[in-house]
């Protein structure tokens, strides 16, 4: 079979690798569509290696159909060659072909297409984890989601609001506030004319504090921030792209029990992305079939453009998912 490849300059090459052997546990998928994470970008760049046992290739979640199925994966599944099923990954999904255990898989919901559904396990997988289990978050609560026109916004924003969740998020541009407008946040927050700091201040003083943030950003801004939440708050770093550096108020941390989390999805056990997946399935599946949630795309490429993919992550120029097709 193919997959992508990385050279030694770190551009990107479609090219021949060994056919994937189904294990016992597993189901061979015949892949249709793979969706881009910046998490990829991390592993081209060799800072992000894949998980022991996960091909070398990217590739984190995928959709396609199983073409086989493993003995134990049959006596514990209830999956059927011909199964059209989504899939979240260690790695290798930019390829034809991916091996994955069978509670790796979900089915693919109604009224989603495959490059919908490609969209969909790393994504919604990284939102239910940290907005439900590291957050906590409950109906009525307030959530800040900064990088409102990033991937994962575009799938954290319309699930928090459709479990009755009011939503703040922050963009750069009134253009890009313009280009979200379909996920419905309850307060988008253009950081070139407003302080997001004094923004969470005046909810503070006004009774709406912020009981989670789910921060990709970091930087000097965080700590000035994380003055202004509600007793008890919860402020999850998935990541640091503004920076790893911040100065925080100790004092102001512990008097006002505020948490601050360290939280990826790939370093979590098989057993517990598994269990993620299943609660997926029965809480999220519903909302994204009646349409309350859904992944937002924008760019859709072949497979062989993925370096072209890359590129529109890297410059920071898509609103939701970019997503790669494959023949």
């Amino acid at each position: 079979m193919k997959a992508i490849l990385v050279n030694d300059d770190k551009s990107l090459r479609w090219d021949n690798v060994p056919d994937p052997i189904c294990g016992d546990e597993d189901c061979l998928v015949k892949i249709e569509a793979a969706a881009l994470n910046r998490a990829d970008l991390m592993q081209r760049e060799g800072d992000y290696p894949p998980p022991p046992g996960c091909p070398e290739w990217m590739g984190l979640e995928i959709a396609g159909t199983i073409t086989e199925i493993g003995a134990v994966a049959k006596e514990k599944s209830n999956w059927k060659i011909g199964d059209k099923v989504c899939a979240l990954l260690g790695g290798g999904g930019y390829a034809q072909y991916a091996n994955i255990k069978y509670d790796m898989l979900m089915p693919v919901p109604n009224n989603c297409s495959m490059v919908e559904a490609a969209a969909i396990p790393e994504a919604f997988a990284t939102a239910y984890l940290n907005l439900f289990i590291e957050g906590n978050i409950k109906s009525g609560d307030t959530l800040l989601m900064n990088a409102g026109a990033s991937g994962l916004a575009s799938v954290i924003i319309p699930m928090a609001k459709a479990f009755g969740i009011r939503v703040i998020t922050t963009v750069l541009t009134d253009e890009i506030a313009t280009s979200i407008k379909h996920l419905n946040a309850d307060r988008v927050v253009v950081t070139t004319k407003e302080n997001i700091a004094d923004v969470l201040k005046e909810e503070l003083d006004n009774g709406h504090p912020v009981d989670v943030a789910i921060d990709c950003l970091g930087g000097e801004i965080m700590g000035k921030c994380i003055h202004y939440l509600k007793h008890g708050a919860r402020w999850i770093m998935i990541a640091a792209l503004a920076g790893t550096k911040t100065e925080i108020d100790l004092k102001n941390i512990y008097v006002r029990n505020v948490r601050i989390i360290g939280s990826t999805l790939r370093s979590r056990t098989p057993a517990v992305k598994a269990q993620i997946l299943a609660d997926l399935v029965k809480n999220v599946w519903p909302k994204v079939e009646t349409g309350e949630v859904k992944p937002t795309i924008y760019k859709v490429l072949p497979i062989t453009e993925a370096e072209a993919a890359h590129d529109i992550l890297y410059k920071g120029q898509n609103v939701g998912k970019v997503v790669l097709t494959v023949e």
